[in-house]
């Protein structure tokens, strides 16, 4: 083999392997979704959440917060802080919600209380049946 022969296919090697490492991620973000395994539902056993506790769980790739409380029963809030994107904390002494953030704060149906946060937290829709909290 010659070298030109030879650097000529190494030089069509590398620049296809340059091609490929750059419109392989191109042609991923252009193409639309797939159908993902995301799931539609949740399903929690009531006695998993004891009254005054809360329990975080994942829905839809996002955390959410289940708050048992002792006169509201079930409330299901997303547990990302709508100003930065922090997860928030439910503190059952006071009752409330808090970004570690920046120390903003949030009532038991989401609604903001103090601090920097622009809008409430969203709420979860969910359902009891029978033994079951079913999330979604």
């Amino acid at each position: 083999m010659r070298r030109r022969t030879f650097l000529r296919s190494l030089l069509a090697v590398c620049g296809t392997l340059s091609f490929a490492s750059f419109a392989y991620p191109l042609l991923r973000f252009l193409a639309p979704p797939g159908d993902t395994d995301k799931e539609k539902k949740v399903t929690l056993a009531k006695k998993d959440i004891p009254v005054g506790t809360s329990r975080v769980v994942l829905f839809d790739q996002k955390p959410v917060i289940v708050i048992n409380h002792q006169e509201k029963g079930f409330i299901a809030l997303s547990k990302v802080c709508t100003h930065l994107g922090c997860l928030v904390e439910f503190n059952p002494a006071t009752d409330i919600l808090l970004c570690p953030c920046h120390a903003g704060t949030y009532d038991l149906e989401g609604n903001v209380l103090s601090g920097p946060p622009p809008r409430p937290l969203a709420k979860i829709p969910f359902k009891v049946e029978g033994e079951q909290l079913v999330i979604g």
